[in-house]
């Protein structure tokens, strides 16, 4: 498991590195004002739409479903994983063609544009709506691949994805540079297409590379549609939940947007844009730590709840929130600390200025306490979908949701418009947390009574005492990068690593930080030199 982990974790550092190529290049083309909100409204809809009505319940019920079918039917479950194919790409079909023909209706819904800029976000939303089907195409054969204990390639065809995307924009600059062609500030119809249609290759190009990979699994999909007494209700009953789910996240996240975006009308450069851009930055570590570990871990869990076996469903819980947590709390305190040097160096060029870059850190350094919290509930809720329990997730995730629309509207009615959208995600970052302490509660009564329950108590103590550990490091290392922030980004961002390096290092033993100690041993264990040997002899 550990080394399936690590290697979806590298493919997702891979991946997020291309990713952070492609978000500079964005934002040195079109910077964060206008142009960019617009076309991060017509990006992000295929997501929203996706997500809002199949895909969390693909991500979540596939594996537990598929994992059940191999072990119970004759055949491997092979007729089933056809069957939900082929249910699954019809729908994906039919919500896509919906979609494009409800764009303006969509747009119109997440943003108070008007005139050409709303023309404009139009023109990006149909070009990039398409998307929807690849999405869904690349999440339902990447599961089928996870269930197979295939795990790589759904983390490294991605990178294509962002390749595709460098070169579109790189293409826009070339031809264009930074200037406005329109006098209204917006696009062209070509400059608007050749991005649009540019970002939706990407994720085409993502989808179909999974194909070898497929093949090499012995995957051979065959369109089937007898599904009467086929057994698919019960994956249905439980999607249902999951729309339900996607749904409140949604109207959640619609309110976000509906925030940010007029913050951003009334202070350019700290409106939607510069969300995302801090949000992707912050959901890196995530991405490569938490999600590769827990993918890794979905189908033995599965399998495990599959059998009744509760107890090690509660082992195998509170190892990965041990695991994860002893990388995801320095993450969080490098995301915090060195937010400002961070941001510049991936953001700050072209018509990314010195103001965009301060705003978007501090959008960042609001997210990134909340990044344990994200961890931690991740973790908790593929708990649940291995029971193939996706109603309680639901109910839980109420929490989470109220409390990110309701605190989004405290903010920008109580902040200035500067920092309304930092103040939103602060406001994430506590439903965040209240929701994960919520969750945990459950899944604990839930698993009680089990082997593994000491386990899960110390896994809680363990986090206790990574979050005293990180209260100096983030306060010193931001300290440091502002001090050292005269000799240059890159300089401030290594000195303040280097801080939260040492601190971890200093207080691991004190503390009794099990994790990072085992995390620093592996880690210095591979460094070349005469001290390998001794160390290797030391273990022997």
């Amino acid at each position: 498991m550990l080394r399936s982990g690590a290697l979806m974790a590298v493919g997702s550092l891979v991946s997020r590195a291309t990713g952070f190529i492609r978000s500079a290049i964005v934002a040195a083309a079109i910077g964060t004002g206008f142009v960019a909100d617009g076309y991060a409204v017509g990006n992000s809809v295929p997501t929203i739409v996706y997500m809002l009505l199949l895909g969390g319940a693909l991500n979540a019920v596939f594996v537990p479903e598929l994992v059940k079918a191999a072990k119970e039917h004759e055949d491997g479950g092979v007729a089933y994983t056809d069957r939900l194919l082929t249910v699954c790409l019809i729908a994906l079909a039919a919500l896509t063609a919906a979609a494009v023909l409800a764009a303006p209706a969509i747009v119109d819904a997440y943003t108070d544009y008007t005139g050409a800029q709303r023309d404009m976000t139009i023109a990006f939303t149909r070009s990039c709506l398409p998307q929807i089907f690849f999405l869904g195409m690349f999440t339902l054969l990447g599961q089928v691949l996870n269930a197979r204990g295939r795990f790589g390639a759904m983390m490294w065809t991605p990178v294509l994805n962002n390749v595709v995307v460098v070169a579109v924009f790189g293409l826009f600059l070339g031809l264009y540079g930074t200037a406005r062609v329109s006098g209204d500030g917006t696009l062209t119809a070509g400059q608007t297409a050749l991005l649009g249609w540019g970002t939706t290759a990407g994720i085409a190009l993502q989808a179909v590379a999974l194909a070898p990979s497929l093949r090499a699994a012995r995957f051979r999909w065959r369109p089937r549609f007898d599904w009467r007494g086929s057994g698919l209700t019960a994956p249905l009953r439980a999607a249902g939940w999951l729309v339900l789910l996607v749904l409140t996240n949604q109207g959640a996240y619609w309110v976000t947007t509906k925030v940010a975006t007029a913050a951003g009308q009334r202070a350019e450069g700290a409106g939607l844009s510069a969300y995302n851009n801090a949000y992707q930055l912050w959901m890196v570590p995530h991405g490569i730590i938490t999600v590769a570990l827990v993918t890794a871990l979905m189908p033995r869990m599965s399998g495990a709840a599959a059998d009744g076996d509760l107890a090690a469903v509660r082992r195998d819980v509170a190892g990965a929130q041990r695991t994860s947590a002893a990388a995801v709390v320095p993450a969080a305190c490098a995301l915090f600390g060195l937010a400002v040097p961070i941001m510049g160096v991936v953001y700050q060029y072209g018509r990314t200025d010195a103001d965009a870059v301060r705003s978007m850190a501090w959008i960042l350094m609001a997210l990134a306490p909340g990044l344990v919290a994200l961890s931690g509930q991740y973790v908790c809720t593929r708990a649940f979908y291995a029971l193939r329990d996706t109603r309680t997730p639901f109910l839980l995730n109420l929490v989470i949701a109220g409390l990110n629309a309701a605190l989004a509207v405290a903010a920008h009615a109580y902040l200035p418009a500067r920092w309304t959208v930092a103040g939103m995600a602060a406001g994430y970052t506590l439903a965040l947390w209240a929701g994960w302490g919520l969750t945990a509660y459950v899944l604990a009564r839930r698993l009680r009574g089990t082997d593994g329950a000491a386990e899960g108590t110390g896994a809680f103590a363990a986090l206790v005492r990574m979050l005293v550990a990180a209260l100096p490091a983030g306060g010193l290392a931001l300290v440091t990068a502002e001090l050292t922030a005269p000799a240059g980004r890159v300089v401030a961002g290594l000195a303040g690593m280097a801080v939260i390096v040492t601190v971890f290092a200093l207080l691991a033993r004190p503390l009794g930080l099990t994790e990072v100690r085992r995390l620093m041993t592996g880690l210095t264990a591979r460094v070349p030199g005469p001290g390998r040997k001794r160390r290797r002899a030391r273990r022997n």
